[in-house]
């Protein structure tokens, strides 16, 4: 009789310093036992893991009914480009002269006041005290995670700032669980192994995770029963295969789910490691290869929607047959959330700036050769920067290269190619200046999309409300785009744009001309500063000028967005419920 040998993984949960062995069939675990250096992760609360990226949402406000992140008005010298000088002033900010310590959970509660504040971040402890007059959020929501381990809290609104660069400088240390809580881990994997040699009982499961975490046991494993076993779901996770010609290499995902018309593949090809991310819904789909020899650098993307199937195709660099398609690399073949994955950033370089308003441009930015990625309606992406040895990230909503194209397939060349970003370059900020300064040919961090927005959202939708207020304007301008061509449904957009000036006003007589053009679009420009020569309407948003706008004819399905300043969409989304519209009838983008 065979003895069966087995491989076992121990899975740390870092929120709850939690611990599961899963029993998994197949290769022997010697090399595994050669590398319990492994468990010196179990030393820190949320440590950082590349396997798995803190659960998070990105700075938004949607869903309308959750508050979004209230900036507050900063006093004059506390900027975020202050703060960068001082933390290179050479000022001990950590009140520790340099040390740095482990720190206890009975330590860190010692220090939760406005002029003492600890908080512990992925497992490493800042003193956060000397940033409080910086932070935009302002000082009641640091407070919030005084004393405490704040990763979630930060997570909710911050995932993509790169706070190991705001706040190096006001380092502590590493965060320290008692030994009690690693020996225990120990004795679990010490019990394991012995049962596994038939020597003892399996040990009792002291440390278990949420079932959610569980595997279940294959089939095989189960003692029979009277009674069969219930229907299992159907396997909704995807798969994929591959198969080759004398001169093209082809990965074909199948999702098992009907797929948008476009916007749902990104595919990164560098330096031989083949990257492929299917975004599905609130999932995200990763394929990532090491590949087993030479393509060429260009890829292309076939999309069947109607059965969920896509296909990678890749020409060889030498014609010949493959034994295989390559070696798979960490994260290969999984599925996340998409709040749970971690954010991809690729170079992309700088082709044309063009001129919007006095103080505004559109930045059109191509991708590497290798990549394809089309942004999806109402996503956002993160450019990042390295600005006097910070990392500077910030999240910008695509715009198309016109508000609409002179025929329905004109964009169809640099869709896949190109990204164009409406920014407004602000003389006192810290990016957009940087942005401001770059030369046609130099290259900037641009990430993956991110964003809760579905154009599920817009289903049957008849009557469309759009309230901007400045830049907010980009995320409608796709909106507006994709509503009047591909909304069979609709029967009305209009938009209400907030603006200080007329000068300010973005894609005026664009939006003008569309307005003549189509009857479907209707919009209203106000005006906080106007000239004497405007005739317009004035002042900023109250509910008096929304009772007209906001009409719900009967019959009708009615959807509204809202985005600009933090300040203007909370106040907007706020009167907008207080003319009866309820939570699933709005979406507010975070400007």
């Amino acid at each position: 009789m065979t003895q069966r040998k087995h491989n076992f993984t121990v899975v740390h949960n870092p929120k709850s310093l939690s611990f599961i062995v899963v029993l998994i069939e197949g290769p022997s675990y010697t090399g595994f036992l050669q590398n319990l250096a492994c468990f010196r992760r179990v030393a820190m609360l949320n440590v950082p893991s590349q396997s798995f990226p803190a659960a998070s949402s990105q700075q938004r406000v949607a869903p309308a009914g959750q508050s979004g992140r209230n900036k507050v008005a900063l006093k004059p010298g506390h900027s975020l480009m202050d703060w960068i000088r001082v933390a290179k002033s050479g000022r001990d900010l950590t009140g520790l002269r340099g040390r740095l310590i482990d720190v206890t959970e009975e330590e860190l509660q010692k220090h939760n006041t406005r002029h003492d504040c600890w908080t512990c971040i992925r497992g490493m402890v800042y003193n956060v005290s000397p940033y409080m007059d910086f932070h935009p959020g302002g000082e009641e929501e640091l407070m919030k995670a005084a004393g405490i381990d704040g990763t979630d809290l930060f997570d909710q609104v911050h995932r993509w700032v790169n706070y190991e660069s705001m706040l190096k400088e006001c380092l502590v240390g590493r965060m320290a669980v008692k030994a009690s809580t690693a020996l225990k881990a120990k004795s679990v994997i010490k019990d394991t192994i012995t049962h596994l040699n038939g020597q003892a009982p399996p040990p009792s499961p002291t440390f278990m995770l949420p079932p959610a975490f569980l595997i279940p046991p294959s089939p095989s494993s189960l003692q029979p029963s009277a009674a069969p076993p219930p229907p299992q779901p159907k396997d909704a996770r995807p798969r994929y295969d591959w198969f080759q010609t004398d001169v093209t290499v082809n990965i074909v995902v199948f999702t098992k789910r009907k797929l948008p018309n476009s916007g749902c593949t990104i595919v990164d090809l560098q330096d031989g490691v083949l990257r492929v991310e299917v975004l599905l819904g609130k999932m995200s789909y990763m394929l990532r290869q090491r590949l087993a020899q030479e393509v060429d650098g260009s890829v292309a993307v076939h999309t069947a929607c109607a059965v969920g199937k896509i296909q990678v195709s890749m020409r060889k660099a030498a014609k010949g047959k493959w034994e295989e398609l390559g070696e798979p690399l960490e994260f290969h073949d999984s599925l996340f959330r998409m709040k749970d994955r971690a954010i991809f950033y690729r170079e992309c370089m700088l082709v044309s700036k063009t001129e919007v308003t006095h103080d505004t441009w559109v930045f059109r930015l191509q991708l590497p050769l290798g990549t394809l990625m089309h942004v999806p309606v109402g996503k956002h992406i993160y450019l990042k920067a390295l600005i006097h040895d910070s990392e500077v990230v910030k999240p910008y909503t695509p715009v198309e290269e016109t508000l609409v194209p002179a025929t329905l397939d004109s964009t169809q060349g640099t869709a896949a190619t190109d990204i164009f970003l409406m920014i407004k370059v602000y003389p006192d900020g810290v990016l957009t200046p940087h942005l401001n300064n770059l030369n046609i040919g130099d290259h900037l961090s641009v990430s993956s999309p991110d964003g809760p927005f579905s154009l599920r959202l817009l289903r049957e939708v008849t009557h469309l409300y759009l309230l901007a207020a400045g830049t907010g304007f980009t995320p409608m301008a796709r909106v507006i785009r994709l509503a009047l061509q591909d909304l069979g449904s609709l029967r009305k957009t209009k938009l209400m744009f907030f603006s200080r000036q007329e000068r300010d006003i973005l894609w005026h007589s664009e939006l003008d001309g569309l307005a003549a053009e189509d009857e479907r679009f209707q919009v209203e420009y106000i005006l906080s500063e106007p000239c004497d020569g405007w005739t317009g309407r004035k002042g900023r948003v109250e509910a008096s000028m929304l009772t007209d706008f906001l009409l719900r004819p009967e019959g009708s399905k009615v959807f509204v967005c809202v985005c600009g300043p933090s300040a203007f969409t909370e106040l907007t989304v706020g009167l907008v419920r207080q003319h009866c519209f309820s939570e699933e009838e709005i979406h507010a983008f975070q400007g």
